[in-house]
């Protein structure tokens, strides 16, 4: 396993065009433009628990952003490490578009049974959902604390793959490329994360599809925002 950092975007020059004034028509009500739902999916908050717990929602097509990862806050408008669990539903490949959101038909396939965050957010007037947006978030002790041998898991894995930790060793390699022990320490600490999910899905008989909920996505991808390849 080897680190290396992320490279640097290339700027592209373009030229400047005069400003071209619009018009703007002003909006009151959804006009179905799927706009909100090509932006990321929503995360839930503890008035969707029965939305997960009911499996009206599976949590295959969820997953965590645990905490002390960093993560874009829409609010704020600005990367940060997030104070605890958040609980998303996934994206679509690559985009950010959301999994339940038919392009086709500029529709939601779970309309009826849509996320708080979803009923809150007026495109026109976002002051519902600002008023919501970090308030009671669901976290997996919410939902799955009861499951005592796969909740134990769960809790070493946060323990063992701890964000703080991770930051701290990647800030040394980006400054000292030739610091053995601590690419050796973040070696074990990925291998540890990768060994675990290999585990559960081999014998408790879970989907891959639910890994990146029971324990946020693999941390090859999260060190990445880190500014370090792995």
């Amino acid at each position: 396993m080897f680190f290396m950092h992320a490279a640097p975007k290339k700027k592209t020059s373009k030229s400047k065009k005069p400003a071209k004034a619009k018009q703007e028509q002003s909006i009151s009500e959804c006009k179905r433009c799927g706009t909100c739902c090509t932006k990321g999916g929503p995360s839930f908050h503890h008035a969707d628990k029965a939305l997960i717990k009911d499996g009206v929602i599976h949590s295959k097509y969820l997953y965590t952003i645990r905490k002390g990862e960093w993560a874009y806050d829409n609010v704020r408008q600005r990367l940060e490490p997030v104070s605890s669990d958040i609980i998303k539903i996934k994206e679509k490949n690559d985009s950010w578009t959301c999994i339940f959101f038919d392009e086709t038909q500029s529709a939601c396939a779970i309309y009826e049974n849509r996320p708080s965050e979803c009923r809150a957010l007026k495109c026109w007037d976002t002051r519902e959902l600002e008023n919501l947006y970090a308030k009671k978030r669901l976290t997996r002790e919410d939902l799955i604390s009861e499951i005592e041998g796969l909740w134990s898991l769960i809790k070493d894995h946060q323990q063992r793959c701890n964000f703080e930790i991770i930051q701290k060793l990647v800030n040394v390699i980006k400054s000292n490329p030739g610091d053995v022990k601590a690419r050796l320490k973040l070696a074990e600490i990925i291998k540890f994360d990768t060994e675990i999910r290999k585990l559960v899905v081999s014998t408790a008989g879970l989907e891959p599809e639910m890994l990146d909920f029971l324990f946020g996505r693999p941390l090859p991808r999260t060190i990445k925002k880190m500014g370090l390849k792995v």
